[in-house]
């Protein structure tokens, strides 16, 4: 039997040792700057969903593109100011409304009064929260030493991401053709046309789900607020505007969005309302989520609804909430791909295929 002896050269161990440590490197590094990144992909959506409007004033006279995306910036700025301008005096009426009416819910819980009540004298909660309190101090039942650093971390954190989401988008909307532009000049000069062609359709696609994904919660937030108005509860536009915002994320959102309110609707109204309230958001979030987003991304990303649903499932079992965020796009850019590759394939193949006469 001829035994067979392969060498491997020190250098190619060396170069394969080099490459998975390389590997290694990078997923280590984007893991420690998952946060920041997260922010960089925010911004991206942003300045995809803002280049219509900046292509929009080049057109009609600006044509300095700085200028254009400044003034876009502006008017985005001074629309959410506007809104919170709307808002924020029946924010901060019902939020006063709700604070004065807190010592009443804890006294109704307490005493056994209403739902929650009956839930609380059933479980003896008010003895177990004492006995705690009796025990181990507040901080035992609450947390309290570790909620304040925590809450003051998050609030710093969400203004800083804020300005640094702000800052990468307004420079996105002035940098990003240039960019562009650097790119295709890196490749052949025959591919040049059609990667121009794939950018283009892959924006539309991205740019079209950041559309859509706003018109959803927009419309989530206004029936919302329609069913909380019609039910009576209270706060019906700081918990319709609370709702909007949610729904935004994908999956999650909404669900939390629906426990907050539920929960309110309950406290403030009873079990009947709060049944209701509780229904209205099971049935239209099954209709959310099977048919209005299906709707919305067939036409503005041009993807199918079941091909929409498959990947919102797939992004939010693998990635969680940002996965399921970028599902949509992502799977519309492998749509342009795909469409392009097998148009190129039948290009390439049909000379060949043709029969002679």
């Amino acid at each position: 039997m001829e035994v067979r002896v392969i060498r491997v050269e020190a250098r190619t161990v060396v170069n394969v040792l080099l490459i998975v440590l390389g590997f290694v490197l990078l997923l280590a590094v984007i893991w420690l700057s998952r946060q920041v990144l997260t922010w960089i992909l925010v911004a991206l959506f942003l300045a995809l969903a803002l280049n219509p409007a900046v292509e929009f004033f080049q057109r009609i006279g600006i044509k300095r593109r700085g200028h254009a995306a400044a003034l876009a910036s502006l008017l985005t700025l001074l629309g959410i100011l506007g809104l919170f301008a709307l808002f924020v005096p029946t924010l901060v009426d019902e939020a006063n409304d709700f604070v004065g009416a807190v010592p009443d819910y804890v006294e109704d819980i307490s005493e056994g009064r209403g739902p929650i009540g009956d839930l609380v004298e059933r479980y003896d909660l008010v003895d177990r929260v004492r006995q705690a309190v009796e025990e181990g101090g507040a901080s035992s039942v609450l947390g309290l030493s570790g909620t304040a650093l925590s809450v003051t971390k998050g609030v710093i954190t969400a203004i800083v991401a804020a300005v640094t989401i702000a800052f990468m988008t307004f420079f996105m909307l002035l940098e990003g053709p240039r960019w562009v532009e650097r790119f295709y000049a890196l490749l052949p000069e025959s591919s040049q046309e059609r990667s121009q062609r794939i950018g283009n359709r892959i924006y539309r696609t991205v740019g079209g789900y950041v559309t859509g994904n706003l018109l959803i919660s927009v419309i989530a937030g206004i029936i919302s607020t329609l069913v909380l108005l019609v039910t009576g509860v209270s706060y019906a536009v700081a918990l319709g505007l609370l709702v909007a915002i949610l729904d935004l994320v994908p999956l999650a959102g909404a669900t939390l969005a629906a426990i907050i309110v539920t929960t309110v609707a309950f406290i403030d109204q009873g079990w009947v309302v709060g049944v209701i309230v509780l229904a209205f958001f099971l049935v239209y979030q099954q209709l959310e989520n099977h048919v209005l987003q299906p709707v919305v991304y067939s036409r503005t990303v041009q993807l199918s609804p079941l091909a929409i649903l498959i990947a919102v499932l797939i992004g939010a079992k693998l990635a969680g909430v940002l996965g399921a965020l970028g599902a949509i796009p992502i799977a519309g850019t492998v749509q342009v791909l795909m469409v392009e590759w097998l148009q190129a394939r039948r290009e390439r193949l049909a000379p060949t295929s043709t029969a002679p006469p």
